[in-house]
């Protein structure tokens, strides 16, 4: 390696990293709370302190709601910030380190040892804690190559820029606002959760609604009355059918994976009173998007097989679809794209094994970034499986190994 990339090296503080990303998951930064925006504003702060310029906006949601391509919101949100810092050069950044601040609710609190999802704790190299993994790690990470290159003194003759967003994890409002700042790049690294792998390709997932009707009556003379419950049965088997048949081909960049593309029903409610037959069932879910696929035809596809239930009751009572909520499209880098030899290469060089190329059966911000026609990959600290659980954890020697890969990798594109 270069002189200049071994003082990047040399300049990273492992103990200070680790101390920051305890910090960092310190704070209860769930999507669409007041946490979520201190963060924000927290970060800014650390990146001005690292040398950088700084732009910190208030996104306005009702101009981006109103904008094509509008990824949808999950959690009820008043306001939003975005943050975006940039040092070396002039120009369109070179590289972009993306990361989210946000974090998904906690669930139950009996689940988490010493019932604190958000005091971060050490167990032999192992730091868990809500967003550890999803993605604090990966978040922190991006700061530390920036404070790496302001100590060894390293002038960057491109710029370098450091995007942190807001709610990634319902739908990627904070995203959507940041490329519609006009803030963009050559090409892009989202440090997500990786496994070990470097990720290339997104499939997308779309939350749906469906309301199925039904006839309410008495309990006690239920045949006078049709059970939305029963109704929905032959709904949520036609769902599996559809499921089954989107799986049928599937892409090798996902490694195996018999279920790249799932459609899962998350939440169901139906009737007010235990003696009742219930006459409306609600349910929401998520629709896996196929690479490449346009989500409307995915729509499409999911709308006609809902109508194509068998039930009489049905026939003359079709039940309503509507699609609230996130809605992420698929996305990939684009074949051939140097920016996937760049990554693996600066794994190898640090000591890291090469990289798998995989792709991931969930939405994220890579799609919009590449929608932008910004080449973005995923890669980043974590195994995906320990994301959005009680067991929330990330490994610190990971941790540590992509802070250098990635420090080497913005000195050779930033740096050249």
């Amino acid at each position: 390696m270069r002189d200049v990339e071994l003082r990047v090296l040399d300049a990273i503080d492992d103990s200070e990293a680790v101390n920051l990303l305890a910090e960092t998951v310190g704070v209860p930064s769930v999507t669409g709370t007041d946490a979520e925006s201190e963060l924000q504003h927290h970060f800014a702060g650390l990146l001005t302190e690292a040398g950088m310029d700084v732009d910190v906006w208030k996104l306005d949601l009702d101009d981006l709601r109103e904008r094509d391509g509008f990824p949808g919101t999950e959690a009820p949100r008043s306001e939003g910030y975005g943050v975006v810092g940039v040092v070396g050069g002039d120009g369109v950044p070179a590289l972009a380190l993306q990361g989210h601040v946000d974090v998904v609710p906690v669930g139950d609190l009996a689940r988490w040892e010493g019932n604190d999802p958000f005091a971060a704790r050490i167990s032999g190299d192992v730091l868990h804690g809500r967003g550890a993994c999803d993605m604090k790690a990966g978040l922190v990470a991006n700061l530390a190559v920036v404070r790496a290159v302001q100590r060894a003194g390293i002038r960057l003759t491109r710029p370098l820029a450091v995007h942190c967003v807001v709610s990634e994890e319902d739908g990627g409002l904070g995203a959507f606002g940041t490329l519609a700042r006009g803030h963009t790049a050559e090409a892009a690294v989202i440090t997500e959760p990786t496994s070990g792998q470097v990720i290339t390709a997104n499939a997308g997932a779309l939350t749906f609604r469906l309301e199925i009707a039904g006839r309410a009556a008495h309990g006690a003379a239920r045949l006078e009355g049709v059970n939305a419950i029963e109704v929905f049965w032959p709904v949520f088997e036609t769902i599996r059918r559809l499921e089954a048949e989107r799986n049928r081909d599937v892409p090798a960049v996902f490694g195996g994976n018999p279920l790249p593309y799932p459609i899962e029903i998350g939440t169901v409610h139906a009737g007010d009173w235990a003696s009742t037959v219930p006459d409306l069932l609600v349910a929401e879910g998520r629709l896996g998007v196929r690479l490449d696929e346009d989500p409307a035809a995915a729509r499409a596809a999911f709308e006609e097989a809902v109508r194509s239930a068998a039930h009489p009751w049905l026939r003359e009572n079709p039940p309503a679809v509507t699609w609230p909520g996130g809605q992420f499209a698929s996305g990939r880098l684009p074949a051939g794209h140097p920016l996937l030899s760049e990554v693996r290469q600066a794994v190898a060089d640090t000591g890291g094994a090469t990289l798998p190329e995989a792709a991931a059966p969930y939405g994220s911000d890579l799609r919009l970034y590449a929608g932008s026609g910004i080449p973005t990959l995923h890669y980043g600290p974590g195994d995906v499986r320990f994301a959005h659980a009680p067991r929330e954890q990330v490994a610190v020697p990971e941790f540590l190994e992509v802070i250098r890969a990635l420090a080497v990798l913005a000195v050779r594109r930033c740096a050249p």
